[in-house]
């Protein structure tokens, strides 16, 4: 069979033998009623465990929405006039209404970049600004530890309203829900507390039940006050196939449940080698950008068994810190040991691939020269045909292929 895989704007394939595929992932048929402003609109009039945003806000009450920042897909722009709609019913006004950005620890944005992300109407009619990890109000702390430090505008308002899109976290179990205020917009130094527990095996893909950096950060939630909710799954196109509204905690595990019903993709088994690609451009860029799809394809792989990553990384590593770290390190378990120290962000990533380098072995196909490979402890290829030839002549003509197109998005779970 010829697989053909994302690879920067655009393909790599590869040849691999019918009688050793297990399966090609790809996302689960499951067709909605709604799409797009529809679903979004549908989820608004019928939210989960709450009223009606109508019914919660009241006249002269500040309002701070707080929504993604450029490094995640949540169409904002899309979802904002309907919103605006909603609050506006309830009898606030515009001038009451402020949209937050949440950068987390990442960096600020540009005048033109906020307008891109709020859309024009949100930005001609409220005020849109970043959250402000330097101007926080300290609000005591979790049952764990974690400093509840959360931005000014966010703290004061008087109703607070999170956005974001639910997709897979590799220790968060999901994104969305409570993310948007911690981490969202919190400091860094909070942030690191809570992201230390990623070490807990319990901080996994796909896991909410038992999480307790998700706990972590729900509590947190808690404490400050969410007052409502807007979530929403995207397709691989970016397109809105589902919408969830309310209850911060109750309406995210409805989006959880239906991104599992979507992108969670049962296999019968672990396979010797597992092909992973994070879809092309601009998903993978960098290798810190690829490490999700990596993450993903570790379920799927064998203890022993090869991970072969496809990801132009046309960006190098995509974080200094992350290259420090594996420029640092002479063996994988340094890693780990060094973040249990104490957490550091970006080097929380290399930390990551080091966990997955316990159980398998890693080829990487990418436009990064082989020191930079060897380096991050991976195998450099220059095509996907390659890597694949080596591993199969590795494991033989019996070796169990799966390949994962879609490695970002598509999560394997062994059928039960």
């Amino acid at each position: 069979m010829k697989i053909t895989l994302g690879y920067g704007s655009s393909f790599q394939s590869v040849d691999v033998p019918d009688r050793n595929i297990v399966s090609v992932l790809g996302a689960n048929n499951v067709r909605t009623k709604y799409r797009d402003e529809a679903a979004v609109e549908y989820a608004l009039m019928n939210p989960i465990g709450s009223p009606r945003l109508r019914d919660i806000v009241k006249p002269g009450q500040s309002i701070a929405i707080i929504t993604s920042d450029i490094t995640r897909p949540m169409p904002t722009a899309k979802v904002m006039p309907l919103l605006l709609d909603e609050l506006y019913e309830g009898g606030v006004s515009a001038d009451d209404i402020k949209l937050l950005f949440a950068i987390g620890s990442h960096r600020h944005h540009t005048e033109g970049e906020m307008r891109k992300l709020a859309g024009e109407r949100a930005w001609s009619e409220i005020t849109c600004i970043d959250s402000d990890p330097d101007d926080c109000v300290m609000l005591g702390e979790t049952s764990r530890g974690t400093p509840i430090e959360i931005t000014r505008e966010v703290a004061c308002a008087d109703v607070r309203i999170c956005l974001g899109n639910v997709e897979y976290h590799y220790f968060a179990g999901y994104s969305g829900g409570a993310k948007a205020l911690m981490p969202g917009c919190s400091t860094p130094a909070a942030i690191s507390v809570n992201h230390s527990m990623m070490l807990d095996p319990r901080c996994r893909t796909g896991n909410v039940l038992d999480n307790p950096l998700r706990e972590d950060l729900e509590e947190a939630a808690s404490i400050v006050g969410i007052d409502f909710i807007l979530n929403v799954v995207l397709d691989e196109g970016k397109d809105i196939v589902y919408a969830c509204a309310g209850d911060y905690i109750k309406a995210h595990r409805d989006g959880c449940r239906f991104l599992d019903s979507m992108y969670s993709v049962q296999i019968p088994m672990k396979a010797d080698i597992v092909i992973a690609a994070n879809s092309g451009a601009p998903k993978d860029a960098s290798l810190y950008q690829n490490q999700k799809a990596l993450d993903n394809a570790s379920r799927a792989v064998r203890p022993g068994g090869t991970v072969i990553l496809v990801g132009e990384c046309s960006e190098g590593l995509g974080s200094k810190v992350f290259e420090e770290w594996m420029n640092e390190a002479a063996k994988p378990e340094e890693l780990i040991e060094r973040l249990r120290k104490g957490f550091v962000l970006g080097g929380h990533k290399a930390t990551a691939i080091a966990m997955v380098l316990e159980k398998a072995r890693i080829y990487l196909v990418s436009e990064m020269s082989d020191d930079e490979v060897r380096n991050c402890f991976m195998e450099p290829y220059g095509t996907v045909q390659d890597a694949f030839d080596y591993a199969f002549g590795h494991y033989g003509e019996e070796a169990t292929v799966i390949v994962m197109p879609y490695g970002g998005t598509t999560l394997p779970t062994i059928m039960k």
